[in-house]
């Protein structure tokens, strides 16, 4: 089994993390593992390779893999968001499988950064910085009485939409800070002792949000589901935070709303366009923070993971976040 491995800046020495050492860790054969450069189309002599895993390639590449490799049996992405591998139109028979969980820490640690810089307006400092300017009128602010509710997690009732393994890491993180945490997922409960709404409650549940985080998936069925309407429900004092995908937001609608001051607040990791174009609105937008796309950081543990795969893989046991089989 030809195995294709992308370039990357960070250790995914797995084979030598299979119980034979990575000598011949298909039983009755040898594996052969082939590094290939994630930003330029896959070299012709390994179209024969049957697993490709990618980390960070521009769509156009994973969708010439797609065509090209006529004999793949399984995609395994590194990241934690598999919408690239699923739109780039590989075969009905190929296994799709993401990095879920590989970046838990590091996304969840950026989406608390990215809240806290929102909600105590470290934006407003920053830029008073750059002036030499000594920002007192955020002290103002805080002080004013109408604001009770502004400018702290404490007593603050968060919504985070897409309550999978990340949030299950940001919610008692935000709870700790005094936060009221609410999830949304496709199916109502309680996760972790947390209690979970589904689509039907999710309008009641934003009009009581002063703080909505999504970590929602880019799929077909999540487009822009971040709409207008759904923007109207919030309270004028909420914010957004997205370190999900930046295509489950209507971002026209979200600039209307920020600067017509019908939402306080938001800051994105991640958008519809990336990079970012120079003429977004997005840049000029009041009371916005934007990063560029860097939550995710690098997969961690992502050498160990791909053993654990390829050992299931060769044992036909059931893969680990298999996202199309």
């Amino acid at each position: 089994m030809k195995i294709l491995v992308p370039d990357v800046p960070f250790d995914l020495d797995f084979p030598a993390l299979l119980p034979d050492g990575g000598a011949s860790f298909a039983p009755g054969g040898t594996d052969t593992v082939v590094a290939y450069r994630m930003n330029e189309p896959v070299p012709d002599e390994h179209l024969d390779a049957e697993l490709l895993v990618t980390w960070a390639s521009p769509p156009k590449i994973v969708a010439d893999a797609a065509r090209r490799l006529t004999g793949l049996r399984w995609v395994q992405t590194l990241s934690a968001g598999p919408d690239v591998a699923l739109r780039a139109g590989f075969g009905p028979d190929v296994v799709i499988s993401s990095g879920q969980s590989l970046h838990d820490d590091t996304v969840t640690e950026h989406a608390l950064a990215l809240i806290l810089a929102s909600v105590r307006r470290i934006d407003v400092s920053l830029a008073a910085q750059r002036e030499h300017r000594w920002a007192k009128e955020i002290s103002f602010a805080q002080g004013d009485p109408v604001t009770g509710r502004e400018y702290t997690l404490d007593g603050a009732r968060v919504t985070i939409w897409g309550f999978g393994s990340i949030a299950l890491r940001l919610a008692p993180l935000l709870t700790a800070l005094g936060a009221q945490v609410t999830g949304v997922a496709s199916r109502a409960g309680e996760r972790s002792g947390y209690r979970v709404v589904g689509a039907d409650e999710l309008d009641a549940q934003l009009a009581e949000t002063d703080l909505l985080v999504s970590l929602l998936p880019g799929l077909p069925s999540t487009r822009h589901i971040l709409d207008a309407r759904l923007l109207s429900l919030l309270p004028p004092t909420a914010r957004f935070v997205n370190v999900g995908r930046g295509a489950t937001v209507d971002e026209e609608a979200l600039v209307a709303a920020l600067r017509s001051g019908a939402l306080a607040g938001a800051a994105l990791d991640v958008m519809e366009t990336e990079p970012l174009p120079a003429d977004s609105p997005l840049w000029d937008v009041p009371n916005l923070i934007l990063t560029p796309h860097v939550a995710g950081g690098r997969p961690r543990g992502a050498a160990r993971f791909l053993a654990a795969q390829l050992t299931s893989w060769h044992k036909g046991e059931e893969l680990r976040n298999v996202v199309k089989r």
